[in-house]
């Protein structure tokens, strides 16, 4: 039996539900990084750290290869860093209409004084 796609869409964007691991996708849209430069970049325990790139790994998200005793990660796709670029966006419109609204409600404060 197949999943509709808005759960398969639900699932996807649940799997993305952890600071750490949208933290992993933004350093990883530079290029490959090695486990110990995301450790210094995100400051999290290993195992935390290890924890979240396996879902990011199991969802096919990110890749890993072995470089001697180093394992590298990258991202699997361009689309992530598009997806990324695209929640930043957002974000910055949402943040842009709070301020506007606030500078409204600040001004209003003031003519009611």
């Amino acid at each position: 039996m197949s999943v509709p796609l808005y759960q398969a869409k639900a699932e996807f964007f649940r799997m993305l539900g952890h600071p750490v691991r949208i933290r992993v996708l933004e350093l990883l849209q530079d290029g490959p990084m090695p486990v110990r430069g995301l450790l210094a970049a995100i400051e999290v325990e290993p195992s935390s750290l290890s924890q979240q790139l396996a879902v990011l790994r199991r969802s096919g998200i990110v890749t890993s290869a072995r470089e001697g005793s180093t394992v590298v990660y990258a991202l699997a796709g361009g689309d992530v860093t598009d997806l990324m670029k695209a929640a930043r966006r957002i974000l910055t419109e949402l943040l842009t209409g709070q301020n506007q609204l606030l500078a409204e409600l600040r001004e209003g404060e003031a003519t009611t004084r």
